[in-house]
């Protein structure tokens, strides 16, 4: 799962950043409205973590920017502004969520799975598809009921797949929600990771459609 944290406060980024990424999350950060903007404009994330209080471009007009453009990526706001009428205003510009400073780590991670998940219409912690069944809170993953030890990378690639277990998902989708901007996403380095699933989870759980794409088997793809 990609996720793009806007803070303009470095140290703050940094947190945010390492709970998401320790939380099975890919996180990319920025520290201006401008970038913002057009990062989100133009890339595609699972979700936003937006600061308002931000330089070149606040975030509420960000938010409003993103929004008239039919970007419907999940936001959770961030904001030291705690008035409940500024609450009010981020909501209507499209906010789905809304976190007041200073916040736990803990709760920020738990907003940001749940946000996650409901906008792959999928409400509940653990999600299941066949006979694959993944705890989205404890970042573990089980085969008919068998614990299954999974690196990092190898969890938000079979997360991604399971919260879109209704459709086939190209390899150009998955590298890009998988891996993000890092350079190293590549063709050869997904079917290796997904070579090395397989031989994890074993047979009848990860489905190829050739020339489509992959899917988790028992998902109705």
């Amino acid at each position: 799962m990609r996720v793009l944290a806007v803070e303009d406060d470095h140290r703050i980024a940094a947190d945010v950043a390492a709970a998401l990424e320790s939380a099975g999350f890919h996180a990319e950060t920025c520290a201006n409205g401008e970038e913002a903007w057009f990062r989100g404009d133009t890339e595609d994330y699972d979700l936003i973590v937006l600061d308002l209080g931000l330089p070149g471009m606040d975030g509420l007009s960000v938010l409003k920017r993103w929004r008239a453009a039919g970007r419907e990526v999940p936001v959770l706001v961030l904001t030291a502004r705690g008035a409940w009428h500024e609450r009010v205003e981020g909501i209507e510009a499209g906010a789905d969520d809304y976190l007041p400073k200073p916040f736990r780590m803990e709760e920020l991670v738990a907003r940001a799975r749940a946000l996650v998940r409901r906008a792959a219409g999928h409400g509940a912690a653990v999600q299941n598809a066949g006979a694959l069944s993944l705890d989205t809170n404890r970042m573990a993953v089980t085969v008919r009921g068998v614990p299954v030890p999974v690196t990092a990378l190898e969890y938000r690639l079979l997360a991604y797949l399971v919260l879109n277990r209704d459709r086939v998902i190209p390899p150009t989708e998955l590298l890009e929600h998988v891996y993000g901007d890092d350079d190293s996403r590549e063709a050869n380095a997904l079917e290796a990771v997904i070579a090395r699933l397989r031989r994890k989870v074993g047979p009848g759980v990860i489905g190829t459609r050739r020339g489509f794409g992959y899917f988790v088997e028992g998902g109705g793809a």
